[in-house]
C-alpha cells in the first residue's frame, strides 16, 4: 500500500507513471504506424 501511496503522491512516482504510460502509447502507435505501412506495401506489391 506504501508503494501505490509513494507511486501517486511523489514527484518521482509520477515521472514514473508518466513514462509508463508514454512507452504504452508510443507502442501502441508504432504497432498501428507499421502495421499500416506493411498492409499498404502488401497491397502495391499485388498490384
Amino acid at each position: 500500500m506504501k508503494a501505490l501511496h509513494d507511486l501517486f503522491s511523489t514527484d518521482y512516482g509520477l515521472m514514473s507513471v508518466g513514462g509508463i504510460a508514454f512507452m504504452l502509447c508510443m507502442g501502441v502507435f508504432f504497432y498501428r504506424f507499421f502495421t499500416k505501412k506493411m498492409n499498404e506495401s502488401a497491397a502495391d506489391a499485388a498490384k
